[in-house]
């Protein structure tokens, strides 16, 4: 209270020289008010540090936790499979849980409702696909290209140099897989027609083909010769036939683990994951 308000003014009696107020014959004001302005400046630091200092709770708002689940291309399997082990590490307690497959098939099982936190295609087309049903969450942004290259058994035995050799048996991804869009594009630019004896669901099928010996090549992408060392080698297409193929990365909308998926898409676009991609193989963005 203010130390000039009438509470705190003695009060004297009719008769001259009698109090009826027994309190100190002697205020002092000046120091009254500095230590009121003390403990008035104690009380706005405390509550100051409340409110700039989160809470234990609040805090926490954005941690990553739980089962982050991704859904990839094929082609980023050996990529992907190091990020998710890096990301774990700089996560500690996190699980990422990697569904590969050719990336029209991931699609249509998002838009089908499969639950899945992240959907890294190895096309824009089947990304395209999932935004066009509504179930990505934000846009998608492209975090690597890949190009194509012949696949063909370790030592190349049957000196393959190009595929224009009808008895060259030959291995490829469906139309409608990335790869196989990419082996289209590349036979068209090559102006040849290759007749292939197997289409395959997923880049992976044909590397199984070519290092099992059941065809002679397959057009596969560079990283994949590259993730077979040892296995086969690679004839370089060139670069006036060949393809690139860019990979989106997005947010699936509804997504059960929203906080991990934003997360690990960051990683992968940040310089850690751009660094693993770059190891296997993999081009930058652009």
């Amino acid at each position: 209270m203010d130390a000039g308000s009438e509470a705190d003014v003695p009060r004297l009696s009719a008769r001259a020289g009698a109090r009826s107020w027994r309190g100190p014959r002697r205020r002092h004001p000046a120091l009254f008010t500095v230590v009121c302005a003390a403990i008035a400046a104690l009380v706005l630091a405390a509550c100051s540090s409340s409110t700039s200092t989160p809470s234990a709770s609040s805090s926490g708002a954005g941690k990553v936790s739980g089962t982050v689940v991704v859904f990839a291309a094929t082609s980023l399997t050996d990529a992907f499979n190091k990020i998710g082990a890096q990301f774990e590490k700089a996560h500690p307690g996190v699980t990422v849980k990697f569904n590969y497959n050719g990336s029209s098939s991931l699609a249509t099982s998002i838009t089908q409702g499969a639950p899945a936190d992240v959907f890294a295609s190895a096309a824009p087309a089947n990304m395209k696909t999932v935004t066009d049903a509504g179930d990505a969450a934000g846009t998608p942004q492209v975090f690597t290209r890949n190009t194509g290259e012949i696949m063909v058994e370790k030592g190349n035995p049957k000196k393959i140099k190009d595929l224009a050799n009808p008895a060259i048996k030959v291995a490829v991804c469906a139309p409608e897989v990335p790869c196989g869009a990419v082996a289209t594009a590349i036979f068209k630019n090559a102006g040849v027609t290759v007749k292939p004896v197997s289409e395959e669901t997923n880049v992976g099928g044909v590397v199984t083909k070519v290092t099992l010996g059941e065809v002679d090549a397959g057009i596969v992408y560079v990283t994949d010769v590259k993730e077979s060392e040892g296995k086969a080698i690679g004839v370089p297409i060139p670069a006036s036939q060949n393809d690139i193929t860019e990979y989106p990365i997005a947010q699936v909308k509804g997504a059960p683990n929203a906080t991990g998926a934003k997360a690990f898409i960051s990683y992968v676009l940040g310089p850690d994951g751009q660094k693993v991609l770059a190891s296997f193989g993999f081009l930058p963005p652009g």
